[in-house]
C-alpha cells in the first residue's frame, strides 16, 4: 500500500472513528446528566426517611428497604454510566498538561475518585443496616453513611464548578 493510500484510508477511518466518539460522547454525557437527578432525589429520599425513622423511633419497613437500596442501585447505575463517559470524554487527558489545566484535572482525576468514594460510603451504609437489628440502629446507619455521601458529591461538583441542580 502506497504512503498516500494508507494516509488516507487511515483518515478516513479516525474520521469515522471520532464521529462515533463524538455522538457516543453527547450521548453518555446527556444520559450521565439526567440520571444525576434521578440518584439526588432516591438518596435525599433515603436521608429523609431514615432521619425521621431514627428520630421517631419509626420500624424499618420493606418501603424503607426499598428506597435505601434504590437510592444505591441508581448510585451503581450512575457510576457505571460514568465509566463509559470517562472512556469517550475529551476532558479526561493522559498528558503532561493534564494537571496543570483546572478542568481536565478535575474530570481526569477528581471527580471520578470524589464519586467513587461516595458510592462506596452509600454501599457500606447499606451493607452496615442489612446486618443491624434494631430499627433504629438500620436508620442512623443509613441517614450518617448516605449523607455523608451527599456531602462528598455536592462538595466534589462545588470544587469543579458545576451546577448541583441545573
Amino acid at each position: 500500500m502506497t504512503p498516500g493510500a494508507y494516509f488516507a484510508l487511515h483518515f478516513i477511518f479516525y474520521r469515522i472513528l471520532a464521529s462515533k466518539f463524538t455522538v457516543m460522547y453527547a450521548i453518555v454525557q446527556e444520559l450521565h446528566s439526567i440520571f444525576r437527578y434521578v440518584v439526588f432525589v432516591l438518596v435525599l429520599l433515603a436521608i429523609i426517611q431514615s432521619l425521621l425513622g431514627w428520630l421517631g423511633k419509626n420500624p424499618y419497613t420493606p418501603l424503607n428497604r426499598k428506597i435505601n437500596l434504590f437510592a444505591l442501585i441508581s448510585a451503581h447505575t450512575q457510576l457505571l454510566i460514568g465509566i463509559v463517559l470517562y472512556c469517550v470524554s475529551p476532558l479526561v487527558q493522559f498528558n503532561a498538561d493534564t494537571m496543570k489545566n483546572a478542568t481536565t484535572r478535575y474530570f481526569t482525576v477528581e471527580h471520578w475518585v470524589m464519586m467513587i468514594i461516595a458510592i462506596v460510603l452509600i454501599t457500606i451504609g447499606h451493607s452496615k443496616s442489612k446486618k443491624l437489628i434494631l430499627p433504629e440502629a438500620k436508620h442512623r446507619i443509613i441517614f450518617i453513611f448516605y449523607t455523608i455521601a451527599i456531602l462528598v458529591v455536592v462538595g466534589a461538583l462545588v470544587a469543579g464548578k458545576i451546577p448541583v441542580l441545573s
